[in-house]
């Protein structure tokens, strides 16, 4: 029903917890190269736990070959801590991609600038961003809910 993209994920861990919850939701999961792990790391099988079989995934060996295969009229939100919508704000729509930049530096500016962007708000002190696990499944149950998601049939 929905796409989690990980632009340039840098941290295994968080990469194998995200596709455990891609699996299940029924999400698909495209991971974008460069990685900042190797595909095989034990850490990132770890994570994933025995979900791997279950996991929709797609590795793409670049942006441009991401935006290559994406079709067209395809809507793609950007999760970022850099701008002021609130990924509440968006209606979701099955098929949507929810696009996540990498743990150390978010998003590119062109990427933001590309397509509409949408934020998670952090209403306590201190924190830049939040964990790259948690806020794929904070968007991606919030697009879930919208969908009526308990009723979706399993």
């Amino acid at each position: 029903m929905f796409k989690v993209v990980l632009y340039q994920p840098e941290i295994p861990q968080n990469a194998g917890n995200i596709a455990r919850t891609c699996a299940a939701t029924g999400a698909e999961l495209h991971l974008v190269r460069p990685l900042g792990f190797q595909w095989h790391s034990a850490k990132l099988k770890r994570a994933g736990l025995d979900y791997w079989p279950e996991v929709h995934y797609y590795l793409h060996d670049s942006w441009s070959a991401f935006l290559a295969q994406l079709p067209p009229q395809s809507r793609v939100w950007a999760f970022s801590s850099k701008v002021s919508r609130l990924y509440t704000e968006v209606r979701y729509q099955p098929g949507d991609y929810l696009l996540f930049g990498p743990e150390s530096r978010g998003l590119p500016q062109e990427v933001l600038e590309r397509f509409p962007a949408v934020t998670i708000p952090m209403p306590g002190r201190g924190g830049r961003s939040l964990n790259l696990a948690v806020a794929v499944g904070v968007g991606l149950y919030e697009a879930l809910r919208q969908m009526d998601w308990g009723r979706i049939p399993g």
